[in-house]
């Protein structure tokens, strides 16, 4: 299980956009096929916009975590990003941060500075996306009655 979570992790910035691109084509069918019947598709498109922000939000939570990541040693990580550094002092994961610390104390994030307004734009856009599939359900059901 350990494996599966660290190969996701490791190839979700490239998988992320496939999942996107594969929802929106999607989203265009679902319009397509079904344009008089506004509950069933509005439901459909919420759940996919969910799972596009969803997918974007892990994709960019990925792409930080792996930002400075390097198995051999942590003077790659500084060669590699041009820093001059004693070593990798924090790494955090949410908000997702990792610093190169000087030995005069000056620190270099490593990680870019787009990914954490991303992650939580992400997540807040595919909550808020499944609230509203669950809200369109609901209604759809009760005109049903």
């Amino acid at each position: 299980m350990e494996i599966f979570l660290f190969l996701a992790v490791i190839y979700a910035p490239v998988l992320a956009p496939c999942v996107v691109v594969g929802a929106a084509v999607l989203i265009v069918r679902v319009r397509k096929q079904r344009p008089s019947i506004g509950h069933l598709s509005s439901v459909a498109t919420c759940a996919l916009v969910a799972v596009m922000a969803a997918a974007v939000s892990f994709g960019a939570y990925s792409w930080g975590v792996t930002s400075g990541f390097y198995i051999l040693d942590p003077d790659q990580v500084r060669a590699a990003q041009g820093v001059e550094g004693d070593r990798i002092v924090t790494r955090w994961t949410l908000p997702v941060s990792s610093q190169c610390v000087t030995s005069g104390g000056v620190g270099t994030e490593l990680a870019s500075a787009w990914v954490n307004p991303v992650i939580f734009i992400g997540l807040a856009v595919s909550i808020l996306a499944l609230l509203a599939a669950v809200l369109a359900g609901v209604l759809r059901r009760r005109s049903l009655r």
